[in-house]
C-alpha cells in the first residue's frame, strides 16, 4: 500500500508469485495464440462495467501498527481518493494490505469474486463496518459516542480506526491504530460487524456478448443499474451499417431504465460482422463495491461516492449462415482463473483455440471454459471465429492476501504521501522491489510455464442452453 511495502509485497507473494508476473503472457506462449496482438482483434480487460477511475493517493489518514513475527511495521492507514473517467470521485479504503499502490493506476468496478473478497466469508462484515463508519458517518461526535470512544474523534482517527477494522477482516492482519481513539473505533467496529450482501453494481449488461442472423433482433441485453436512467449509443458506425439499437418492438432506443432490454438490429441483407453499443448513467456508486487495477495496484473498497459517470458496453456478432459465436470473459477467483463464455447462434458448430486445444461449441449451445491461473499472471487471450471474428482478452490474475505472516521490519513512514510505490501504474522496477533477486528462478518459471503448454490448463463447465435462447 504503501513506499515502505516493497519489502512486504516481495515477501508476501513469494519468488513463484513475481515469476508468474514477469510471464507476460506464459499461457499463450505455450499454446501458440495467433493474432493476440493484431490492432484488428476487440481487445477487452474484464471489466464488467460501472466506474472507471484512477487512484490520487491517500489523502486522510493516520498510523497504524503491523504486528509481525519479525517485529512491528508503523504504516499509514486511511481513505484513498479516485477520480472517475467522465466526472466524479470516489473514497476508498483497501482490502489487500502488503500490495503496493502504484501511482496514478487505473481501476475499474468489479464484482467480489473477482477480487479476494469472493473467497473471503467476512467481505460482507466489510460492508457493514464500510456503512457504519467514517465517511458514511460523518458526524464524528456522533460515531465517537456510539464506538464508546474517550476523547475527540478527528477524521484521520476516523479513517485509520475504520482502515484498521478493515484490514482485520480483509487480511486477517494484526493490526492496530496508533492513536489510541482511532483503535477503540477499530475495535468497536470489528465487533460489531454484521454479514452484509454484497451490493450491487451501478451499471452492467447482461449478456454483454449477444449473436445471430442478419434480419433478427440479436439479444436482448438487460440493462442493472442503480441510477434512474441510461443513455444508450448506437455502433459508431450505424450511418453507414444501418445496425439501430432497438426494443423489442423494434423501435429505437437511446435511453433506458434499470431493467430495460435492447436489442441490436441488424439490416437483412448486412454481410457477416459485429458492432457494439454502449450504455451510460450518472449515479452514486453503491458503498462496498470492490474497484481493481490490472496493474498490480492493490484492490480498493468503496467507501463513499459522488454523482459519478458509469458505463458498459455491449458486443454483437452476426452472419448469414454457418457458426455465429458470442464469446466474453470473466475472473473467477473462486476457480482460480478466467473463465471463457463461448456461445453459438449459428446452425453449424464453432470451434475455437485456447491454450492450445480446440474446443468445439455446438449450435444453440453455451460453453464457459476456465483458464487456469497462477495468482498475479498476466494473460493475453485472442479468440479467433469465421468471418474475421477476432475477441482479444487481457489483464492480470489478482485474487490473494497473504496468507501467512512472513515477517517485517519496523519502518516509520514519514511525508505527506505514503500512498504510492514507484512511478506510473506500468513503470514498477522489479529490481528495486527485490525482484533482481530471483532472476534465475524466474526464468525457469517462465521456461516451465512454456514446456507445460495448455495441456493442464483448461476445466470446462457446460451450461444448457437451447437455441432459442
Amino acid at each position: 500500500m504503501f513506499a515502505s511495502f516493497s519489502e512486504l509485497f516481495v515477501h508476501r507473494r513469494g519468488a513463484a508469485r513475481l515469476a508468474t508476473a514477469t510471464v507476460v503472457s506464459g499461457l499463450v506462449a505455450a499454446s501458440g495464440l495467433a493474432g493476440a496482438g493484431r490492432a484488428a482483434a476487440d481487445e477487452t480487460t474484464q471489466s464488467q462495467g460501472g466506474a472507471a477511475a484512477t487512484i490520487g493517493g491517500l489523502k486522510t489518514f493516520g498510523a497504524a501498527v503491523i504486528h509481525a513475527g519479525s517485529g512491528d511495521q508503523e504504516i499509514s492507514a486511511g481513505l484513498f481518493e479516485m477520480s472517475v473517467d467522465g466526472g466524479g470521485m470516489l473514497q476508498t479504503y483497501c482490502v489487500d494490505l502488503h500490495s503496493p499502490t502504484q501511482r496514478d493506476a487505473k481501476y475499474h468496478e468489479t464484482p467480489w469474486s473477482s477480487t479476494s473478497l469472493g473467497a473471503n466469508e467476512d467481505a460482507g462484515r466489510i460492508r457493514w463496518i464500510l456503512q457504519n463508519s467514517y465517511p458514511q458517518v460523518n458526524d464524528l461526535a456522533t460515531l465517537a459516542r456510539k464506538a464508546g470512544v474517550r476523547g475527540p474523534l478527528t477524521e484521520q482517527d476516523a479513517a485509520a480506526g475504520t482502515q484498521v477494522a478493515i484490514w482485520r477482516y480483509s487480511d486477517e492482519a494484526a493490526v492496530d491504530a496508533l492513536d489510541p481513539q482511532a483503535e477503540q473505533l477499530a475495535d468497536y467496529l470489528e465487533k460489531h460487524a454484521r454479514n452484509l450482501p454484497e451490493p450491487r453494481a451501478s451499471l452492467t449488461l447482461d449478456p454483454p456478448a449477444v449473436s445471430g442472423r442478419p434480419g433478427e433482433l440479436l439479444g436482448p441485453v438487460t440493462v442493472r443499474t442503480n441510477g434512474g436512467s441510461a443513455t444508450v449509443t448506437p455502433p459508431a458506425d450505424a450511418a453507414t451499417s444501418g445496425v439501430r439499437v432497438v426494443d423489442k418492438q423494434g423501435k429505437a432506443v437511446t435511453s433506458t431504465t434499470d431493467g430495460g432490454q435492447v436489442f441490436f438490429d441488424v439490416p437483412e441483407d448486412a454481410a457477416a460482422g459485429t458492432a457494439d453499443l454502449t450504455v451510460q448513467a450518472s449515479t452514486t456508486v453503491p458503498v462496498g463495491r470492490a474497484f481493481a487495477s490490472e496493474s498490480r495496484s492493490q484492490t480498493q473498497i468503496l467507501a463513499g461516492s459522488s454523482e459519478s459517470t458509469v458505463s458498459a458496453t455491449a458486443g454483437a456478432t452476426w452472419a448469414k449462415q454457418g457458426p455465429v459465436p458470442a464469446v466474453s470473459a470473466a475472473k473467477n477467483c473462486a476457480e482460480g482463473g478466467v473463465d471463457i463464455i463461448a456461445s453459438n447462434k449459428g446452425d453449424e458448430p464453432y470451434t475455437f483455440e485456447l491454450a492450445g486445444l480446440q474446443h468445439t461449441i455446438a449450435a444453440g449451445e453455451t460453453r464457459t471454459v476456465t483458464v487456469p491461473l497462477q495468482e498475479d499472471q498476466s494473460y493475453d487471450f485472442t479468440i479467433h471465429g469465421p468471418g474475421g471474428f477476432q475477441k482479444r482478452f487481457t489483464g492480470l490474475l489478482d485474487c490473494l492476501t497473504r496468507g501467512s505472516d512472513t515477517g517485517t521490519t519496523t519502518q516509520t513512514l514519514s511525508g505527506p504521501s505514503p500512498a504510492t510505490v514507484g512511478g506510473t501504474a506500468t513503470d514498477t522496477n522489479l529490481a528495486e522491489t527485490g525482484g533482481s533477486v530471483i532472476t534465475p528462478m524466474i526464468a525457469g518459471v517462465a521456461i516451465g510455464l512454456v514446456v507445460i503448454g495448455g495441456a493442464t490448463l483448461i476445466v470446462l463447465r457446460r451450461r444448457e442452453h437451447t437455441a432459442g435462447e
